[in-house]
């Protein structure tokens, strides 16, 4: 059991991470929206594609992790009730939405990167 929370843990770990750097890039694009202005530095929207994919991998590996660990939990009613792993299969089901959105987004910037 220490180690289901400890998988889960990571979860929320990585989805804490996940969140405050996606919230940073959509502030950047509003102002850059707001200002009328192209995003036009390489450099940095080179930093921001790694930073994606680093975000990406990471989100596949916890997304991987918690249905694991749902799928182990599902197989003895006893360990977990319903209520409870239904909670745990919602969670792994948003982090790999997290997961497609982060890689879609590091692809369009890998995209957009040789236009610039």
């Amino acid at each position: 059991m220490k180690r289901v929370l400890f998988i889960l843990s990571y979860l929320v770990t990585i989805m804490a991470l996940t969140i405050p750097w996606n919230l940073t890039l959509a502030m950047v694009d509003i102002y850059c929206v707001l200002l009328n202005q192209p995003f036009q530095k390489p450099r940095l929207l080179l930093a921001i594609s790694i930073g994606d994919w680093v975000v990406s991998v990471l989100a596949l590996a916890s997304a991987s992790s918690a249905a694991s660990v749902v799928d182990l939990l599902r197989s003895d009613e006893s360990v977990c009730p319903p209520t409870v792993c239904n909670r745990y299969q919602f969670a792994a089901t948003l982090a790999f939405l997290t997961w497609f959105l982060s890689l879609s987004s590091s692809l369009f910037n890998l995209w957009l990167l040789p236009s610039l």
